[in-house]
């Protein structure tokens, strides 16, 4: 009997604890987040920070028009500001935002060579890209004391800039090493990339990537380096690597591409990305964690901070930005979150009555250069309503690449299934040039339906299975989008794009 009442006391103590616990949690809620920051396809994350905004820039790949800018007060409540790359120079890699005597730049790689586009203002008309004429990959700004430029790269060398920052002037010098990954450590290669430089006292600190963008989980980190000089030589960072996932049985991995940069509070901080466990054909989602200073003038990750648990916020106020996937295609323009798969032609389109109106284009869904926007969740529905023109057909499809796709596509009759490129009818003679057609997407398996006017949505009988549309199967950096496609001879009308989240 003592036994049972000790046990039964220590339980119910226990559940005191614990509900105590729960409550000082909720309090705390406003005052947390949780990662990620960019949920989705969000890579390679170059951050600036100007007067009291915050403004971020990821690669964008084959996703036309490119390079969007986001814009946020406290660093967690993002929104588009504008896609400042229009006309297609390849896929599009690592950038670096900068700003410099009041003008903004992004330096960029794609097709084997550097660019760089410059505005007067951060949401205003941006440049055609210039070509550097320098080779490499992972372009990072840096000036010095002098006010001189210089551009580092993925290889550890770096060039001078002109005054104006849109061309080179001088060779090619190699400068940093990098830090010598254990042998048996688990990565993909040795792979320095993306250096990112800044000054803070005496010092500039340039941060790299080491291991391999994808591949193993415990490959991708984040090294640091630090000299008086921005041209080196460079010390290597007691702390490193300053942050890299241990196993694969962890939230977030393959983690590394860190830009460091200090709030408005004078609070320091490291963005970066991550692959998220079991979701990789999510793509590279952006991560933020605090970074701390050391005595001896050295960054790194706070003692017990854990990236995928509630860390706590800047002091900033929320921000009021406020994004969403949904869209009735109101106005003329169209919104910066939505990507043509490769050139972005503007004569191929045109917003009108609440409605965006996309010429057909090939034979397949591979060459239709299909319309994307990235999915935030790992459960969602889709749905659009489609009027076809022509001998057109149109579709709502979860979209790798070229080289792997599935959705549900309809002709002026017919409703079509594709899965994995295998296109077939799925219901015939059921429709009359107008359809509204849905995905629902939960946890990567995936159901289809359609439905005329007002009746009920009606799966068709093929689903699909979608965990593995990513890098580390189909290559290319790339991940699984929802598309609106028009393809074939005619037009396809799409209205009233609807996204919704599935808890």
């Amino acid at each position: 009997m003592k036994k049972t009442y000790i046990t039964l006391l220590l339980s119910i103590t226990c559940l005191i604890i614990n509900a105590q616990y729960q409550t000082e949690v909720k309090d705390a809620d406003d005052n947390y987040y949780i990662n990620p920051i960019f949920s989705g396809d969000y890579p390679d994350p170059s951050l600036l920070v100007d007067g009291n905004n915050y403004y971020v820039v990821h690669s964008s790949f084959e996703y036309y028009p490119g390079l969007t800018i986001w814009h946020s007060k406290d660093l967690i409540n993002w929104s588009p500001v504008t896609s400042t790359l229009t006309k297609y120079v390849g896929s599009v890699w690592a950038p670096d935002l900068v700003k410099y005597n009041n003008k903004y730049y992004i330096y960029f790689p794609a097709s084997n060579t550097n660019y760089v586009i410059a505005s007067d203002s951060i949401g205003g008309r941006w440049s055609d890209p210039i070509d550097l004429k320098v080779g490499n990959i992972d372009p990072g700004h840096v000036v010095d004391d002098n006010g001189k430029r210089y551009l580092y790269f993925s290889s550890g060398g770096y060039v001078p800039l002109s005054d104006d920052g849109l061309s080179v002037t001088g060779d090619f010098q190699h400068s940093y090493d990098g830090w010598p990954i254990p042998r048996d450590w688990t990565i993909e290669c040795f792979c320095m990339e993306g250096p990112k430089l800044f000054k803070r006292g005496e010092y500039y600190y340039m941060t790299v990537a080491e291991g391999g963008t994808a591949g193993p989980a415990t490959g991708h980190m984040v090294i640091s380096a630090r000299s008086k000089s921005p041209l080196g030589p460079w010390e290597n960072s007691p702390f490193n690597p300053i942050i890299r996932a241990q196993s694969n049985s962890e939230k977030w991995l393959s983690v590394g591409h860190a830009t460091i940069f200090e709030d408005t509070s004078n609070k320091w901080w490291m963005i970066f990305h991550g692959y998220e466990n079991s979701h990789y054909n999510m793509g590279r989602q952006t991560l933020l964690a605090p970074v701390e200073w050391s005595n001896d003038g050295w960054f790194k990750m706070p003692d017990n901070l854990k990236i995928d648990e509630p860390i706590k916020k800047q002091s900033e106020p929320p921000g009021d930005d406020v994004f969403s996937l949904n869209d009735n295609f109101e106005g003329n323009t169209l919104k910066p979150h939505w990507k043509f798969f490769g050139e972005y032609d503007t004569s191929r389109f045109h917003l009108t009555n609440k409605s965006i109106v996309i010429k057909a284009k090939g034979n397949s869904v591979a060459e239709s250069s299909p319309l994307l926007c990235m999915p935030s969740d790992h459960s969602y529905s889709a749905q659009v309503e489609l009027e076809i023109e022509g001998d057109a057909i149109g579709g709502l499809v979860l979209y790798y690449s070229h080289k792997i796709f599935s959705g549900i596509l309809a002709d002026n009759k017919n409703i079509l299934a594709n899965l994995r490129g295998w296109q077939f009818p799925a219901e015939k003679d059921v429709i009359n040039n107008r359809v509204y057609l849905r995905l629902k997407n939960i946890n990567n398996t995936v159901d289809m339906y359609y439905r005329i006017n007002g009746a009920d949505w009606i799966k068709i009988e093929n689903s699909v299975e979608v965990s593995a549309y990513h890098h580390n199967v189909l290559s290319d950096f790339l991940s699984l989008r929802i598309g609106l496609v028009s393809m074939g001879e005619g037009k396809v009308r799409f209205k009233n794009f609807r996204y919704e989240q599935i808890k």
